[in-house]
């Protein structure tokens, strides 16, 4: 009951505040009942539930900052959602293996690889948290890009009492080969690369930020496939 009215209420709200637009959903419609984890980039505080616009599962889950514990609504959609409160500062250890064995369960994670929101709305260095949960999971990765969400702005049509146009851009799934003994910080730095540079291609120029002269972003925009160890797409079933 709790999921369900918290739900109810995001919807709400997004469609009090926003006009959202989703691009590409035919990319993930042969998931929509499997595991998978959901990256995007991170512009203001709807990002995260912008998920519950085009998945329509009971087992999405969310990293939320330790700094909204402090809030009370906060903590009541934390845990009616039973999403997972996150140390951004820290390594922590304790939310990411929540988050390892909510994938391993069949469950749906959303994350922001750069981990916190970017103030220029452009895309920041990613860490390489959610690339280690993929590689140790082994889920699909679903790369999506944001735009128009930004706090100002969302804020700023709000005072003219004007609907903010956010546009959700859902790539191609692709899967990360497990981690090898001895390459893990060479590999992780590989793929969280490989992820921001697949969110930085749903994204316009302007949002590209440090990976805009990326040489992997120039090759997915250009259509070229990587030839890597193993598989990057769907493994063989």
């Amino acid at each position: 009951m709790s999921y369900r009215l918290a739900r109810f209420l995001i919807n709400l709200i997004v469609n009090l505040i926003a006009k959202v637009e989703i691009v590409g959903f035919e990319n993930v419609q042969s998931l929509l009942k499997s595991p998978a984890l959901v990256v995007s980039n991170h512009l203001g505080r709807l990002d995260a539930v912008l998920v519950f616009r085009f998945l329509d599962r009971s087992d999405i889950c969310m990293l939320v900052a330790e700094k909204y514990q402090k809030v009370a609504l906060f903590r009541w959609f934390v845990k009616a959602l039973n999403a997972v409160w996150v140390d951004r500062y820290n390594a922590d250890l304790g939310a990411m293996r929540v988050a390892l064995n909510r994938l391993k369960a069949g469950q749906v994670l959303v994350m922001a690889p750069e981990g916190t929101r970017s103030q220029t709305g452009a895309l920041i260095e990613g860490r390489s948290g959610a690339s280690y949960l993929a590689a140790r999971s082994g889920v699909p990765v679903i790369p999506v890009g944001i735009v128009g969400s930004e706090d100002r702005v969302v804020l700023a049509n709000l005072r003219r009492l004007r609907r903010s146009p956010i546009t959700v851009r859902v790539g191609k799934p692709f899967w990360l080969p497990p981690l090898k003994a001895g390459q893990r910080e060479d590999q992780l730095k590989q793929y969280t690369d490989e992820m921001m540079c697949q969110i930085a291609a749903l994204l316009p120029p302007e949002y590209r930020g440090v990976y805009a002269d990326h040489p992997r972003l120039k090759e997915i925009l250009q259509g070229i496939e990587r030839p890597l160890p193993e598989a990057w797409r769907e493994p063989s079933l």
